[in-house]
């Protein structure tokens, strides 16, 4: 498992990048079912799969982090479609039950998995947070085996207890651990 502090995050989702004239685009991917994401299909696509932080939810959409990331990849010249498939109030389990349909919209090649604050939040069993997590993690590697997965982990505060926070946190590095992803240790 690698960790990446936040600031860092840039350099993680470029890693594979190779230098081009071509900028990057970036794209919202709806939350409708009828509505397709736009993605040039001639380069690589990163895809941030996330809650309302990832959708930027009270900010303007060009502010969004998946946007901004966007933009330094336009300004770097990389040749990389940002797709921002963020959903606020978004939970794992409604996470797992659209990742088809946003993974059958265009070839990912980097997919950013932000999700459990809202698990987290709403005092869900862990164990369900993780399952939902993993299996996440397994859809991507089965539809998309050579895409690379990034983890951005969360942290909550200690509403339900101090332990259920601190397991929380935990579970993050756990599946980074086991699943050999880049762990961003906590996102904000």
């Amino acid at each position: 498992m690698k960790y990446l502090p936040g600031s860092v995050l840039l350099l993680a989702l470029l890693a594979a990048g190779c230098h081009s004239d071509t900028p990057a685009t970036t794209a919202a991917a709806p939350a409708a079912a009828t509505a397709e994401a736009p993605a040039a299909k001639s380069q690589p696509t990163i895809l941030f799969f996330g809650d309302s932080i990832t959708a930027g939810l009270g900010v303007d959409p060009d502010e969004a982090y998946p946007a901004l990331i966007g933009t330094k990849v336009d300004s770097l010249h990389l040749p990389y479609t940002v797709v921002n498939a963020g959903l606020s109030g978004e939970t794992t389990a409604g996470g797992r039950s659209r990742l088809h349909w946003v993974l059958s919209r265009q070839p990912v090649h980097v997919f950013v998995l932000e999700l459990g604050g809202n698990d987290g939040l709403r005092g869900l069993p862990l164990a369900d947070t993780r399952k939902n997590l993993q299996a996440i993690i397994d859809t991507v590697r089965q539809e998309s085996p050579h895409t690379k997965i990034v983890l951005a982990g969360m942290q909550i505060p200690p509403n339900m207890g101090p332990a259920y926070a601190a397991e929380f946190k935990q579970l993050y590095a756990d599946l980074a651990t086991k699943n050999k992803l880049t762990l961003i240790p906590f996102l904000l």
